[in-house]
């Protein structure tokens, strides 16, 4: 068997990044922090955990890879968001009444938050939380 354990993202300014997205994703830093590598993993409940790796890197556009966020209230969490520091990405090739809309962070890495009320895994992200 086989899992994904965390997905990585290339960083410039670590400490920003860190608090981007915990607040984003609602999740905690491992301690300790090294100088160009952080672990976030969940607060309660399972799922992968994000790396964040300060190493240069050159940003492609678009990207060859990017999250998807599933939302159970996408304009409530497109704001919410917004107001941590993300940017909405407008793309022409969008389509009209796509289920997504395209972010970036603060250093331009972009993830889509997709509107997903009826996603089967809420119920075991609740269980979950509970059993915490």
């Amino acid at each position: 068997m086989i899992v994904v354990g965390s997905i990585v993202i290339r960083v410039d300014d670590l400490a920003s990044q860190i608090h981007f997205w915990s607040e984003a994703l609602g999740y905690t830093v491992r301690e300790p922090i090294d100088v160009d590598f952080a672990l976030l993993h969940p607060r309660q409940g399972a799922g992968p955990n994000v790396s964040l790796d300060a190493h240069p890197s050159e940003r492609v556009i678009p990207p060859r890879m990017h999250l998807d966020l599933y939302a159970d209230d996408q304009v409530a969490e497109v704001t919410r968001l917004i107001k941590l520091g993300a940017r909405e990405v407008h793309w022409a090739g969008r389509p009209t009444g796509a289920d997504y809309v395209i972010l970036e962070d603060l250093e331009g890495n972009r993830f889509c938050v997709i509107e997903a009320p009826a996603w089967s895994g809420w119920d075991v992200r609740a269980k979950d939380s509970n059993d915490v």
